[in-house]
């Protein structure tokens, strides 16, 4: 776990996302080799990661905030409609059969990762107004989608938002504040359903385990910092391609874990 935590929250800060990502897959594989049942290896690694990126991803906007990277008009104006997904993908995810939301998942990421790759970054940036009803629909979408996944959102975030004529850093840091949100709710939903199941997951309450809790939360948040700062001093072109390439391998795990499944 601390091992994994190294990296989980250097990518936090350096991309904006919550770290979920990676820290889901090791969290079922750490809970499996533990013996924890199998039902609910699932929902107590996605509850987990939800808890994780709270701290996370609050050292990561307050350092993205100090270079002035974080909208925080577009994450109230857009951020509740995310968190109205979140609530409804948390309840989805309590009777969630992953095969087919895997695939729409990871062809939704191709298509990001190749948008990434290709565009060039503006020499100004025009921000344009994203309309009400653009909002609605893309915010419920990216919340529905990260509570199952246990993610921040922001492999979703930043492209849209950068899409809308955002600077790759002011997406990013945009995008790690709306994943606060996602990770706020997500991580009450999976406590309170945990709860409501009667699980009674080992060193666990609802679906949030304490012990790994506490292992991540130190690494996670020193590394955030660290991946914040360093993201303000890379050429802004080869931010968008590194985060395109990130979402290009995101992509292909998922595929890869859809032919498994």
């Amino acid at each position: 776990m601390a091992l994994t935590a190294i990296p989980v929250g250097f990518v936090a800060g350096l991309f904006g996302i919550g770290g979920g990502l990676i820290t889901v897959p090791f969290l079922y594989y750490i809970f499996g080799l533990l013996g924890v049942d199998t039902q609910y290896i699932m929902h107590l690694a996605v509850g987990t990661s939800f808890a994780i990126i709270i701290p996370t991803s609050t050292v990561s906007v307050l350092t993205h905030h100090k270079y002035k990277a974080v909208d925080f008009n577009i994450v109230k104006n857009y951020g509740i409609f995310v968190i109205i997904g979140v609530i409804f993908g948390t309840i989805f995810a309590a009777t969630l059969k992953t095969k087919a939301l895997v695939l729409f998942f990871s062809i939704i990421i191709f298509l990001l990762s190749f948008y990434l790759i290709i565009i060039k970054e503006k020499q100004k940036d025009i921000v344009i107004k994203i309309k009400l009803h653009l909002k609605i629909i893309l915010g419920f979408v990216v919340g529905f989608l990260s509570a199952p996944m246990g993610i921040g959102g922001a492999i979703m975030n930043v492209p849209i938002l950068k899409f809308f004529g955002y600077s790759i850093n002011k997406a990013i840091g945009s995008a790690a504040a709306i994943g606060f949100l996602i990770a706020l709710f997500g991580a009450v939903g999976f406590l309170i359903s945990g709860s409501f199941l009667k699980t009674n997951l080992p060193l666990s309450i609802g679906f949030i385990n304490i012990p790994a809790f506490l292992i991540f939360i130190p690494i996670t948040t020193f590394m955030a910092r660290i991946g914040a700062r360093t993201v303000h001093r890379i050429d802004k072109n080869k931010i968008s391609k590194i985060f395109g390439i990130f979402l290009l391998v995101i992509a292909s795990k998922f595929l890869y874990e859809y032919f498994k499944l």
